[in-house]
């Protein structure tokens, strides 16, 4: 009885804490180190909270894909947890298989949190864990073991890959995921950032070419690990260790190629929804590049900050044409994609293609104005609190900053930086990297008229 009541006091407490926000950071210091087998450590010492947070990401995001194979690098990860392959140590002990529930129930036993998954740069695994040692060491033990010995069961990739593929199907019957696929691949072209996956690219996928993924880059020399929480700096470099001691050293990764320079084209897809989906834009952005703030200040005006944002101004408020319209940047490690995006009427398709084009172009040309900058910098710089106001926030903001190389007072001098910023330098930053006359319109709905 006194274990199941330790158990579940243990259970009840990573609950409450899972749900507890800590207090926003007036100034973060983050904590850098590489370890001797390469793998790179952030890390922020907090002890608000009985609690350990981290995460381990690869430069294995879908980018990463093998142009015949895409989806492999979701599926590598994905499968991460789906079981575990007997290992023997260098002191000759063996770690055991283990299977998908077992893996789950170790996890439960100890009141730890698993997450995980990948985008289009990176991709790993993550942990919550209370900051008690024993509970702490068995769940650092158990994520290391899963970033380096995933049996992946082929009977379970199978189950897995079926469920993508139906996930897949179902998506290209909604004309919002057709717009944003049919986006990517007229923006991109046959560079990775372009390539989606279909039924048949899935299909493809054994577990070989997981194997081979996996054995490629989940790799101690090209992993960042992010911790935050209730450790010393000893500890931290201890859970670091024993998170990639496992991970073998990993070749250096070729390069990719150059995303294409933006082109004007416009694909218009008849879809019987009641609403055209509307998506404009082009490659734009990279992680790191010095016009960021000043994009981030102007994109609120123009499109990211909501019902005070220019397009919802002109599109919605004047003329009715939209329940929401956005814009937004998405910086990654080559240049990400800036996009407006709206739902209209199919019989206002032209209008509100019109309008939202126009509010652009007049924004290229003539920038904010004095009020709009103020209103953007007080709300941006207001919020900033709430971009680092939990353990999980900060951890995301930690993988960030390692993974891309981001200066370690990126969130110290993130308002600073905001308030920096001129209608002088929006209009600039704009100018290099959005032109008019060049971006991509993607209409699903509506038939070109």
């Amino acid at each position: 009885m006194p274990n199941k009541i330790s158990f579940m006091h243990k259970l009840f407490l990573a609950l409450l804490l899972a749900l507890s926000v800590g207090a926003a950071h007036a100034a973060l210091k983050i904590q850098h180190w590489t370890l001797a087998n390469g793998a790179q450590v952030y890390f922020v010492e907090s002890h608000t909270i009985p609690v350990v947070d981290m995460s381990v990401e690869f430069d294995a995001g879908s980018r990463r894909d093998p142009q015949a194979k895409t989806g492999v690098s979701g599926l590598a990860n994905a499968m991460l947890a789906r079981g575990l392959r007997e290992a023997k140590l260098d002191d000759g002990r063996v770690e055991p298989a283990l299977t998908e529930a077992q893996i789950s129930e170790a996890f439960a036993n100890i009141a730890a949190q698993r997450g995980g998954g990948g985008g289009s740069d990176r991709a790993g695994a993550s942990l919550r864990t209370l900051s008690s040692r024993a509970e702490r060491d068995e769940a650092v033990q158990l994520l290391g073991r899963l970033l380096a010995q995933p049996s992946y069961p082929a009977d379970l990739l199978e189950r897995d890959k079926a469920r993508v593929a139906a996930s897949i199907r179902e998506g290209l019957t909604r004309p919002e995921v057709i717009a944003q696929r049919t986006f990517s691949r007229t923006a991109y072209g046959e560079h990775p950032y372009g390539r989606e996956e279909t039924v048949a690219s899935i299909e493809s996928i054994n577990r070989e070419d997981l194997v081979a993924f996996h054995a490629a880059h989940y790799v101690a020399n090209h992993a960042v690990v992010a911790l935050i929480g209730d450790v010393s700096r000893e500890e931290a470099d201890a859970i670091a260790q024993q998170l990639t001691r496992r991970l073998p050293q990993g070749s250096a990764l070729p390069p990719l190629p150059a995303t294409p320079p933006a082109q004007a084209k416009e694909e218009w897809i008849a879809h019987p929804a009641s609403q055209s989906h509307v998506l404009i834009g082009a490659p734009a952005l990279q992680r790191g590049d010095p016009d960021f703030f000043a994009l981030t200040v102007g994109n609120y005006i123009l499109g990211g900050g909501g019902f005070v944002s220019r397009l919802t101004h002109e599109v919605r408020e004047k003329r009715g044409l939209a329940y929401s319209v956005y814009s937004y940047f998405s910086p990654l490690a080559q240049p990400g994609p800036f996009q407006i995006g709206l739902q209209t009427q199919k019989a206002e398709t032209a209008t509100a293609l019109k309008v939202a084009r126009d509010t652009l172009g007049d924004y290229l040309r003539n920038g904010p104005t004095a009020a709009e900058l103020k209103a953007a910098k007080d709300n941006l710089i207001g919020g900033f609190a709430l971009r680092i106001d939990s353990n999980r926030k900060i951890l995301d903001n930690l993988a960030v900053i390692g993974f891309y190389g981001l200066p370690l007072d990126y969130l110290d001098t993130w308002t600073a930086n905001v308030e920096k910023v001129t209608i002088a330098d929006i209009r600039a930053a704009f100018g290099r990297k959005i032109a008019d006359d060049r971006l991509v319109t993607v209409v699903v709905g509506m038939q070109k008229p």
